[in-house]
Protein backbone atom coordinates (compact mmCIF):
# COMPACT_ATOMS: atom_id res chain seq x y z
CA UNK A 1 0.00 0.00 0.00
CA UNK A 2 2.93 2.30 0.80
CA UNK A 3 4.46 1.70 -2.61
CA UNK A 4 1.11 2.42 -4.26
CA UNK A 5 0.81 5.72 -2.39
CA UNK A 6 4.34 6.62 -3.46
CA UNK A 7 3.46 5.88 -7.07
CA UNK A 8 0.38 8.07 -6.80
CA UNK A 9 2.45 10.91 -5.36
CA UNK A 10 4.90 10.44 -8.21
CA UNK A 11 2.09 10.74 -10.71
CA UNK A 12 0.78 13.78 -8.89
CA UNK A 13 4.14 15.54 -9.03
CA UNK A 14 5.02 14.43 -12.52
CA UNK A 15 1.83 14.30 -14.56
CA UNK A 16 -1.12 15.64 -12.61
CA UNK A 17 -0.86 18.99 -14.31
CA UNK A 18 -0.67 17.34 -17.72
CA UNK A 19 -3.64 15.02 -17.32
CA UNK A 20 -5.76 17.74 -15.82
CA UNK A 21 -5.12 20.05 -18.76
CA UNK A 22 -2.17 22.18 -17.70
CA UNK A 23 1.55 22.06 -18.41
CA UNK A 24 4.20 20.39 -16.29
CA UNK A 25 7.28 22.61 -16.02
CA UNK A 26 9.57 24.36 -13.59
CA UNK A 27 6.45 26.24 -12.48
CA UNK A 28 5.69 23.24 -10.29
CA UNK A 29 7.72 24.91 -7.54
CA UNK A 30 6.42 28.39 -8.25
CA UNK A 31 3.97 28.13 -5.34
CA UNK A 32 6.97 28.88 -3.15
CA UNK A 33 6.92 32.36 -4.75
CA UNK A 34 3.38 33.20 -3.65
CA UNK A 35 2.29 35.18 -0.62
CA UNK A 36 0.02 32.30 0.40
CA UNK A 37 2.64 29.63 -0.31
CA UNK A 38 4.35 27.43 2.30
CA UNK A 39 7.58 29.46 2.47
CA UNK A 40 5.86 32.72 3.35
CA UNK A 41 3.50 30.89 5.72
CA UNK A 42 6.50 29.65 7.69
CA UNK A 43 8.11 33.09 7.50
CA UNK A 44 5.03 34.67 9.09
CA UNK A 45 5.04 32.03 11.82
CA UNK A 46 8.75 32.58 12.47
CA UNK A 47 8.23 36.33 12.86
CA UNK A 48 5.21 35.83 15.07
CA UNK A 49 7.10 33.49 17.38
CA UNK A 50 10.46 35.24 17.06
CA UNK A 51 12.05 31.92 16.05
CA UNK A 52 14.15 31.94 12.89
CA UNK A 53 14.71 28.16 13.12
CA UNK A 54 11.22 27.69 11.68
CA UNK A 55 12.36 28.89 8.23
CA UNK A 56 15.92 27.56 8.08
CA UNK A 57 14.76 24.34 6.45
CA UNK A 58 13.84 26.36 3.36
CA UNK A 59 17.42 27.46 2.65
CA UNK A 60 20.80 25.83 2.14
CA UNK A 61 23.21 25.74 5.06
CA UNK A 62 25.42 28.35 3.43
CA UNK A 63 22.52 30.83 3.48
CA UNK A 64 21.59 30.41 7.14
CA UNK A 65 23.64 33.35 8.40
CA UNK A 66 22.15 35.74 5.84
CA UNK A 67 18.63 34.70 6.83
CA UNK A 68 19.43 35.03 10.54
CA UNK A 69 20.90 38.50 9.99
CA UNK A 70 17.88 39.71 8.00
CA UNK A 71 15.51 38.11 10.52
CA UNK A 72 17.10 39.95 13.45
CA UNK A 73 17.01 43.26 11.57
CA UNK A 74 13.35 42.77 10.74
CA UNK A 75 12.49 41.94 14.35
CA UNK A 76 14.19 45.16 15.40
CA UNK A 77 12.24 47.26 12.88
CA UNK A 78 8.80 45.73 13.32
CA UNK A 79 7.86 47.66 16.51
CA UNK A 80 8.43 50.98 14.68
CA UNK A 81 4.89 51.13 13.34
CA UNK A 82 2.43 49.42 11.01
CA UNK A 83 4.04 50.63 7.77
CA UNK A 84 7.54 49.79 8.96
CA UNK A 85 6.35 46.35 10.05
CA UNK A 86 4.75 45.63 6.67
CA UNK A 87 7.84 46.73 4.76
CA UNK A 88 10.18 44.82 7.03
CA UNK A 89 8.09 41.65 6.81
CA UNK A 90 7.96 41.89 3.03
CA UNK A 91 11.73 42.32 2.92
CA UNK A 92 12.14 39.16 4.96
CA UNK A 93 9.69 37.23 2.76
CA UNK A 94 11.50 38.37 -0.38
CA UNK A 95 14.92 37.43 0.99
CA UNK A 96 13.79 34.02 2.21
CA UNK A 97 12.00 33.09 -1.01
CA UNK A 98 14.88 34.37 -3.16
CA UNK A 99 17.43 32.28 -1.29
CA UNK A 100 15.12 29.26 -1.29
CA UNK A 101 14.70 29.49 -5.05
CA UNK A 102 18.43 29.94 -5.53
CA UNK A 103 18.99 26.77 -3.52
CA UNK A 104 16.73 24.93 -5.98
CA UNK A 105 18.70 26.33 -8.89
CA UNK A 106 15.64 28.32 -9.95
CA UNK A 107 15.25 31.94 -10.88
CA UNK A 108 13.32 34.46 -8.83
CA UNK A 109 11.25 37.32 -10.22
CA UNK A 110 9.51 38.53 -7.09
CA UNK A 111 6.66 37.42 -4.87
CA UNK A 112 3.38 36.56 -6.56
CA UNK A 113 0.05 37.61 -5.05
CA UNK A 114 -2.04 35.24 -2.97
CA UNK A 115 -4.29 33.04 -5.07
CA UNK A 116 -1.66 32.50 -7.77
CA UNK A 117 -1.29 28.78 -7.17
CA UNK A 118 -1.81 26.37 -10.04
CA UNK A 119 -4.91 24.25 -9.29
CA UNK A 120 -2.85 21.05 -9.23
CA UNK A 121 -0.32 22.49 -6.78
CA UNK A 122 -3.09 23.82 -4.55
CA UNK A 123 -4.69 20.36 -4.61
CA UNK A 124 -1.39 18.76 -3.64
CA UNK A 125 -0.95 21.15 -0.74
CA UNK A 126 -4.49 20.41 0.45
CA UNK A 127 -3.70 16.70 0.73
CA UNK A 128 -0.91 17.55 3.14
CA UNK A 129 -3.20 19.71 5.24
CA UNK A 130 -5.92 17.04 5.17
CA UNK A 131 -3.53 14.22 5.98
CA UNK A 132 -4.89 12.10 3.13
CA UNK A 133 -4.17 11.72 -0.57
CA UNK A 134 -7.07 9.36 -1.27
CA UNK A 135 -9.42 11.82 -2.95
CA UNK A 136 -6.74 13.42 -5.12
CA UNK A 137 -5.30 10.03 -6.07
CA UNK A 138 -8.72 8.90 -7.28
CA UNK A 139 -9.26 12.13 -9.22
CA UNK A 140 -5.85 11.89 -10.88
CA UNK A 141 -6.31 8.21 -11.67
CA UNK A 142 -9.70 8.92 -13.22
CA UNK A 143 -8.37 11.89 -15.20
CA UNK A 144 -5.40 9.87 -16.48
CA UNK A 145 -7.65 6.99 -17.52
CA UNK A 146 -10.06 9.30 -19.32
CA UNK A 147 -7.18 11.06 -21.10
CA UNK A 148 -5.71 7.76 -22.33
CA UNK A 149 -9.08 6.39 -23.41
CA UNK A 150 -10.01 9.59 -25.27
CA UNK A 151 -6.77 9.50 -27.27
CA UNK A 152 -7.13 5.77 -27.90
CA UNK A 153 -10.66 6.18 -29.23
CA UNK A 154 -9.55 8.94 -31.61
CA UNK A 155 -6.69 6.73 -32.75
CA UNK A 156 -8.90 3.75 -33.48
CA UNK A 157 -11.39 5.96 -35.32
CA UNK A 158 -8.63 7.37 -37.52
CA UNK A 159 -7.23 3.87 -38.10
CA UNK A 160 -10.43 2.80 -39.82
CA UNK A 161 -9.87 5.37 -42.58
CA UNK A 162 -6.06 5.55 -42.74
CA UNK A 163 -5.83 3.76 -46.11
CA UNK A 164 -8.56 5.73 -47.84
CA UNK A 165 -6.30 8.64 -48.83
CA UNK A 166 -2.96 10.26 -48.12
CA UNK A 167 -4.65 12.91 -45.98
CA UNK A 168 -6.47 10.24 -43.98
CA UNK A 169 -3.18 8.40 -43.55
CA UNK A 170 -1.45 11.52 -42.30
CA UNK A 171 -4.27 12.21 -39.87
CA UNK A 172 -3.87 8.69 -38.51
CA UNK A 173 -0.12 9.14 -38.06
CA UNK A 174 -0.65 12.44 -36.26
CA UNK A 175 -3.14 10.90 -33.84
CA UNK A 176 -0.92 7.82 -33.45
CA UNK A 177 2.13 9.89 -32.51
CA UNK A 178 0.13 11.94 -30.01
CA UNK A 179 -1.29 8.80 -28.41
CA UNK A 180 2.03 6.97 -28.13
CA UNK A 181 3.90 10.01 -26.79
CA UNK A 182 1.20 10.67 -24.24
CA UNK A 183 1.25 7.10 -22.95
CA UNK A 184 5.06 7.05 -23.02
CA UNK A 185 5.30 10.23 -20.95
CA UNK A 186 2.71 8.99 -18.51
CA UNK A 187 4.40 5.62 -18.09
CA UNK A 188 7.97 6.93 -17.89
CA UNK A 189 7.06 9.51 -15.27
CA UNK A 190 5.40 6.93 -13.04
CA UNK A 191 8.20 4.39 -13.44
CA UNK A 192 10.92 6.99 -12.91
CA UNK A 193 9.34 8.05 -9.64
CA UNK A 194 8.92 4.43 -8.55
CA UNK A 195 12.55 3.61 -9.40
CA UNK A 196 13.77 6.66 -7.51
CA UNK A 197 11.78 5.58 -4.46
CA UNK A 198 13.17 2.02 -4.59
CA UNK A 199 16.74 3.24 -5.01
CA UNK A 200 16.45 5.64 -2.08
CA UNK A 201 15.59 2.85 0.35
Amino acid sequence: MKNMTTLVLGVMNGIAVMVLGAMFSANLWAHCDTLDGPVVADAKLALEKGNVAIVLKWVKAENEEEIKTVFNKVLAVRPSGKEAKELADLYFFETLVRLHRAGEGAGYSGLKPAGSLEPSVAAADKTIEAGSVDRLAKEIGKAAEEAVRERYERLMSAKKHKDESVDAGREYIEVYVEYVHFVETLHDTIMAKAAHHRNSK
